[in-house]
């Protein structure tokens, strides 16, 4: 039998378990006429969603040396990843390939058009100037 939820009309709440065929029962605080209240409910459990492409292994031994079963599954679970984000766009991450994702990119991967760190400028020797006296190799000193 369900268990129903009734208000009457000056606002006394209560539940009663009785048949869906059988009448409501009057308010037992006041006697008035019930109506039947919507019921909240909750919902247990969690969705699981394929996890993003940066959650995936990137290397070779990421796939345990290349498994064939796992590299399946995984082939899987980027697909139902990819049309989940087809129909929620939202869920969508950075979809630029990654370039470099070991050393010191492991942290944050460089994807392509990311600006690529670049080497420092190359120094002018001839405006090379120290505190010292002594003159370096790459330098000619003319002799006095």
């Amino acid at each position: 039998m369900p268990i129903y939820e009734l208000r009457c009309g000056r606002g006394h709440s209560f539940e009663v378990i009785q048949s869906f065929t059988a009448p409501l029962p009057a308010c037992p605080d006041c006697g008035g006429g019930t109506a039947k209240v919507p019921s909240r409910f909750g919902i247990a459990g969690r969705a699981a969603l394929p996890p993003p492409a940066e959650a995936m292994p990137q290397t070779w031994r990421g796939t345990y040396n290349g498994n064939r079963e796992y590299v399946t599954s995984l082939r899987r679970t980027a697909e139902q990843r990819r049309d989940l984000e087809d129909r929620h766009p939202e869920l969508a991450g950075d979809r630029r390939p990654i370039l470099a994702h070991e050393g010191r990119y492991e942290a944050a991967p460089l994807r392509a058009g990311d600006a690529q760190p670049s080497a420092p400028p190359p120094a002018d020797r001839s405006a090379h100037q120290h505190p010292h006296a002594r003159s370096h190799p790459h330098q000619h000193h003319p002799a006095p």
